[in-house]
């Protein structure tokens, strides 16, 4: 996956540097170059994964997924991060009497 992609993972890993640093300003590069990495994970973790789902080791599939997600997060632990918006999070101060 990494092999066949090289020139996207290296501009990922590059901008998800760049986002562990400081979230808000490199939110919108990291989304949009992040979308398109974690189409290829998603293709790759179907290829690992898509047979073997219907032909009755459901179980097994799942626990692969899960392997699978947790190799990619140890590369690039923000990747689930990719496409949150963060404006939506804060918290409005309360004046008490």
């Amino acid at each position: 996956m990494l092999d066949n992609n090289r020139k996207l993972f290296d501009e990922f890993a590059r901008i998800h540097s760049k986002y562990q640093i400081n979230q808000e300003e490199n939110q919108e590069e990291f989304n949009k170059i992040g979308r398109k990495v974690q189409k290829v994970i998603r293709e790759w973790e179907q290829k690992l994964c898509g047979r073997s789902e219907g032909s009755g080791y459901a179980l097994f599939t799942g626990k692969l997924a899960e392997k699978f997600w947790g190799e990619v997060r140890a590369l690039y632990p923000m990747i689930d991060y990719v496409g949150l918006e963060t404006d939506n999070f804060k918290i409005k101060k309360i004046n008490l009497p």
